[in-house]
Formats: C-alpha cells, sequence, structure tokens
C-alpha cells in the first residue's frame, strides 16, 4: 500500500480537495485499495475546521458527495508514515520545513512537479489558490490534472 499526504497551508481547500479527487480517481481506475490517502496543513490556523464551503461546493458540484472532514497539522510522525507528502504550492516548503526540517529520502514534492514537462500550462507551477482568487475552478483543473499524472506515476 502506498500513503500519500496532500499538504497545503490550512487543510480546507487545496490539499482537502486533492485527497478526495485522487481518493475517487485511484477506485475508478479499480486501485483506490492500494491507496491510503490524507490531507493536512502547515499551519495551525483551521485546525479543526471543516472543508471551505466553496471548496465543498466545487467537489459536490464534480460528484464527490459527503466528503466530511476536520482540518489538520502536518506532524514529523507523517514523514515517517507517509511515502509520499505532496504539497500544493512553494510556500507549503517553508512551512513545511518547520516541522519536517529535512527530506533525507525524498518524499516531499509539489503536486504540479508530477506533471509531464510537455505540460506547460502545468509542469513545475503552483496549484492555484483559491483562498485568495476564490477562482476554485482554477484549483479544479491544476489539482485534477496534477493527481492524475500523480496517480499514473504510482501505477
Amino acid at each position: 500500500m502506498k500513503r500519500i499526504l496532500f499538504v497545503c497551508h490550512g487543510n480546507i481547500c487545496r490539499s482537502v480537495t486533492a485527497e478526495f479527487v485522487f481518493r475517487r480517481m485511484a477506485e475508478e481506475a479499480g486501485v483506490g485499495h492500494l491507496f491510503e490517502v490524507d490531507s493536512a496543513a502547515t499551519s495551525r490556523e483551521e485546525i479543526g475546521n471543516p472543508i471551505y464551503p466553496m471548496a465543498l461546493r466545487t467537489l459536490e458540484a464534480h460528484g464527490i458527495h459527503g466528503a466530511h472532514h476536520a482540518a489538520r497539522q502536518v506532524t514529523r510522525q507523517d514523514y515517517d508514515y507517509y511515502d509520499h507528502l505532496v504539497l500544493m504550492d512553494s510556500e507549503n516548503l517553508y512551512g513545511i520545513r518547520r516541522i519536517i526540517p529535512d527530506d533525507p529520502e525524498g518524499k516531499i514534492s509539489l503536486l504540479l512537479d508530477h506533471t509531464p514537462a510537455s505540460d506547460k500550462a502545468h509542469h513545475n507551477r503552483d496549484v492555484a489558490d483559491p483562498w485568495y482568487t476564490r477562482n476554485f475552478d482554477a484549483a479544479w483543473e491544476d489539482i485534477t490534472v496534477g493527481c492524475r499524472a500523480l496517480l499514473q506515476q504510482m501505477c
């Protein structure tokens, strides 16, 4: 079983969306049983809070219903437990370094770094942050493209 932890700043928008999107993609591909998927935050700001309402509406608009969640902060123990810690943007790299100062096993990556270099619209950039832009469609596109690429790499 491969364990994946998606990480963003607050764990109420992007990382939790990636958690549910990846899980659904894996299940639809018939490989859901091969993965354990969760999400967490680099900050403590939203601990215990549910999915942000606009993010939840976006999930539901794409057929993901009943998405229950309580935000939590990533821990040092998560590094030991998970095989992959997949971050939404480069700012999350700074945040996670306060908790996990080094990455000797190469477990930490950015989601869109998993897209092929030929995908110039997505490769090597941050997932759009809907908290500031309110553009949940842009975040949805980045997350689904990134999750699809990650799943293909893992299978």
